[in-house]
């Protein structure tokens, strides 16, 4: 036997030994003795990207849209602004207060000339102590009006800054209720904003309601993900009423928030357990577009058509096969 020849066979050797499977001295070929073994049945279901909630955008004051920064589909940020209102009434009424503010820092800047030239009078004794309480009194009240008109700008300045709409949570923008120069009421929704972290929704027949719970595994089919490789996720929550003869659950599932909010996907669920036939796929063979395996039968080994179900790989036995039909247990499996 030339070098390489046993270089294989040692190869060999060693991925039948690691799932398990006896191996025959140097001369003999390997076998496997076939038994069944419990296996999960998937079930094919659909479901939707659904956001966790969805939540409005809402102005907090009423007044005219003046700045539209986002559309639909935009990312945002809580706390970034989305839109601007502008109220032209809020807007006179600072002017108002600006002038109104001047008035009383004249008054007051007054009050406290009219208290010190009384203040000294008073001390010389040209003047009655009862005229410096009559100017320290007009003195507080110029300076109280002066804070509770600066007050009072304060209040409509944050009106003003609350015409700013802000983006209430992280997350994609799904629809624009407004456009520019709409009329708006405090409260009114500007934007809708679905959250960022997406689930996906399943609904299972309730026949397959007792196999589902919190925990299973699911399984996205690869051909719904654009040609990606399949993903997996774990239901997170099986909600308790039936709707429409179907059970609603909750998965988590990585990698869903690149995709549209209520996209229809093809989802793999577990639906129960069964005793199936699972082998090696290296020890089928196919001919004519018939699949055979090799059984040992006595001293011989002899060729059995059998059919071949879906692939299930396992940590022992990464290409694992089901056999449908052509084995049965107790058979000596033959390596080809």
């Amino acid at each position: 036997m030339c070098p390489l020849q046993h270089l294989a066979r040692l190869g060999l050797l060693a991925a039948w030994a690691a799932i398990g499977v006896p191996t025959g001295s140097a001369g003999a070929a390997e076998t496997l003795t076939v038994a069944q073994q419990p296996v999960t049945d998937e079930k094919a279901v659909f479901a939707t990207v659904e956001s966790i909630s969805v939540v409005p955008a809402r102005s907090r004051i009423g007044g005219t849209v003046v700045q539209l920064k986002v559309r639909e589909g935009d990312r945002v940020t809580a706390g970034q602004v989305i839109a601007a209102i502008g109220d032209e009434k809020l807007v006179l009424q600072m002017k108002s207060l600006d002038a109104q503010i001047e008035a009383l820092q004249a008054q007051a800047k007054q009050a406290q000339l009219d208290f010190t030239r009384t203040e000294g009078l008073v001390e010389r004794g040209i003047l009655p102590r009862i005229k410096l309480d009559e100017q320290r009194t007009a003195l507080n009240v110029a300076d109280n009006g002066l804070r509770a008109k600066t007050a009072e700008r304060a209040v409509i300045n944050e009106q003003l800054n609350q015409g700013q709409v802000l983006a209430p949570a992280d997350g994609r923008v799904l629809k624009r209720l407004i456009t520019l120069g709409s009329v708006v009421l405090a409260g009114d929704p500007i934007v809708t904003v679905a959250e960022q972290n997406f689930k996906l929704r399943l609904r299972v027949p309730e026949r397959h309601a007792r196999f589902l719970k919190a925990g299973d595994k699911v399984r996205v089919d690869g051909a719904e993900l654009a040609g990606e490789a399949s993903k997996r996720g774990v239901i997170d929550l099986v909600y308790p009423q039936i709707e429409e003869g179907r059970v609603i659950a909750d998965a988590t599932v990585e990698g869903l928030g690149e995709y549209f909010v209520g996209d229809r996907l093809r989802v793999w669920i577990a639906s129960g357990t069964r005793p199936a036939f699972v082998i090696p796929s290296s020890c089928v063979t196919t001919r004519f577009g018939i699949d055979y395996v090799q059984l040992r039968k006595g001293s011989e080994t002899i060729d059995v058509p059998v059919q071949r179900g879906r692939d299930m790989p396992t940590p022992s036995l990464p290409d694992g096969l089901e056999i449908l039909s052509g084995i049965q247990v107790g058979d000596q499996l033959v390596q080809p």
